[in-house]
């Protein structure tokens, strides 16, 4: 499957969750939250530091998202983000996007083993989407 053809899977299903967002509006994790709602998709962040982030409520964990969720953006740093990689399998995450900067060898090769697809090393979603600073 080429990469365009990844984003366009990645991108036809939702919701998504988007790990680690911040309330920092200048941090990628906020805008990226932020691009998805531009566009009317339904995220949900997830940040075990936040209860809310750009009034939405925030989860501390996959796992305790209000709903199935099959897709997440990654805009966390490469340790974090292996640990992420497992928790999105165990919680029946199939499809992850690490956002630039989030990837690692060793979470790519995980995500790789586990049977997940997988964005790395591509083009961030704001560039993909088109992101409005607002």
């Amino acid at each position: 499957m080429t990469l365009e053809q990844e984003i366009e899977e990645f991108l036809a299903g939702g919701p998504y969750a988007v790990v680690g967002a911040s309330r920092n509006r200048q941090k990628y994790g906020n805008k990226v939250l932020r691009c998805y709602r531009q566009h009317d998709l339904t995220a949900y962040p997830v940040n075990p530091g936040e209860s809310e982030i750009e009034g939405l409520t925030c989860y501390p964990s996959l796992s305790a998202l209000p709903v199935p969720v099959d897709r997440a953006s990654i805009i966390t740093p490469p340790p974090i983000t292996e640990r992420v990689v497992e928790e999105a399998a165990e919680a029946g995450i199939g499809h992850l996007w690490m956002q630039p900067g989030a990837e690692s060898a060793e979470a790519v090769t995980r995500v790789e083993a586990l049977g997940l697809s997988v964005i790395a090393g591509g083009p961030c979603i704001l560039v993909t989407l088109g992101y409005s600073e607002v």
